[in-house]
């Protein structure tokens, strides 16, 4: 399972960092969906094995980007966005793009803001696919901040990995 989901998500990384960003379409709104700043929705499931509605119409690969963060925020809550996220919504991290909150009981609040942005995108699945190669949360984090410090947005306020992660 854990390799058929490293060549998924090495095939999206590829894809989506040699394709032309297309506009995407406006979600719907359903009566589950709760609307925030900049039109982002937050759909709550009841596990992170369910993925949210508003995925339904998106390309198999940006699911399988959500699918695989919904497993890694370990990792990602490390791992800062670069689109300004963190100044327009208030994103501590890349995970907060994909997901709001992760509840004790297990349930998800999706976050749709991730749909609408390559930079997120590519973040994940870069950090994903390098953290599933053996590199440290440190090693990733380092990568993705020399990668993205010009040309990109301010970094969401991200607190660095300790040295041991």
């Amino acid at each position: 399972m854990l390799k058929r989901l490293f060549l998924c998500i090495s095939i999206i990384c590829i894809t989506i960092l040699t394709a032309c960003g297309q506009p995407e379409k406006e979600s719907e709104q359903h009566s589950d969906h709760d609307e925030h700043s900049m039109g982002d929705i937050r759909e709550e499931t009841a596990s992170a094995s369910e993925l949210p509605s508003f995925l339904d119409d998106k390309p198999e690969d940006m699911r399988t980007i959500y699918a695989a963060v919904a497993h890694n925020g370990e990792l990602l809550q490390y791992i800062p966005c670069y689109c300004g996220c963190g100044s327009t919504v208030g994103h501590k991290n890349n995970d907060h793009c994909f997901i709001k909150e992760r509840k004790e009981n297990g349930k998800i609040i999706w976050d749709d803001h991730g749909t609408k942005c390559e930079v997120c995108l590519n973040i994940a699945a870069a950090a994903i696919v390098d953290y599933q190669k053996g590199k440290s949360i440190k090693e990733i984090r380092t990568e993705i901040d020399e990668q993205y410090k010009k040309g990109f947005a301010e970094p969401t306020p991200t607190p660095m990995p300790s040295e041991d992660i």
